[in-house]
């Protein structure tokens, strides 16, 4: 199956979450990424920047020949395989991202680098939208991706000012990592984030504003045109819209 052309996961940003450094001297990771199509190579380049070890995978050597990544450990073999697996180390990695254009392939992947390897963290590439309910803890999936979904709340994003916008399932929580832009006449306006009332479980994580991010302190006040991203779980979306447009 052909790989998706669209290079999703904001090239691999915030892919590592809340995985453990692997000592108290280096916050770099070993990541292993199955699938090295342009979504593959996108993550694990943008990871290596980063300072981090990338083991790449594919079952294709002709992806490694016409686009090597520089850097990278360049893997090829059936990472559905659990010798394949065990050839790779796959049981020191921090974080296994599953970024194949085979939804199949993902989900065992991620299966595999749970139960078999203990990898701490998995991430998963969902390509087929009516796949999604399967990429959960079930099948090993801390976090969830999926490209049309992203494609759609960057629209949504532009369009629905004062809305909730779902960006990012945390499977693992049973979360979501929503975004809300504030209205120009918004009643939050010079109310500082200590005095707003949120919903149980829901956190402010980040303040967009301006083009640079502003930590959510207690004392820092709101303004129009505030892009809110929260951790929040789905059945307290509809009360946080209450909160962001009735202040």
């Amino acid at each position: 199956m052909p790989e998706n052309p669209v290079p999703d996961y904001a090239d691999g940003a915030g892919l590592l979450g809340d995985a453990p450094a692997r000592s108290a001297q280096s916050t770099s990771l070993r990541v292993v990424v199955a699938g090295a199509g342009v979504v593959g190579r996108s993550i694990a380049r943008d990871l290596l920047g980063g300072g981090h070890e990338v083991v790449l995978i594919d079952k294709r050597r002709s992806v490694f020949d016409s686009d090597p990544v520089d850097g990278a450990r360049q893997e090829v073999g059936d990472a559905c395989e659990m010798s394949v697996l065990a050839r790779l180390g796959v049981e020191d990695a921090d974080v296994v991202v599953a970024a194949t254009g085979d939804d199949k392939v993902n989900l065992v992947v991620s299966l595999l680098a749970k139960t078999e390897f203990a990898v701490s963290r998995v991430v998963a590439r969902i390509n087929e939208p009516r796949n999604e309910w399967l990429f959960d803890d079930r099948w090993g999936v801390d976090v969830a991706v999926s490209t049309p979904r992203l494609i759609v709340s960057v629209v949504e994003e532009a369009v629905s000012v004062g809305d909730v916008v779902r960006l990012m399932t945390l499977r693992r929580g049973g979360a979501n990592i929503v975004s809300v832009t504030l209205p120009e006449q918004t009643p939050l306006a010079g109310r500082p984030v200590g005095r707003v009332r949120l919903p149980r479980d829901v956190a402010l994580v980040a303040i967009l504003r301006g083009g640079r991010v502003v930590v959510p302190e207690p004392d820092v006040p709101f303004e129009p045109g505030d892009e809110l991203l929260f951790v929040a779980p789905e059945t307290a979306e509809k009360e946080l819209s209450q909160v962001i447009l009735q202040g």
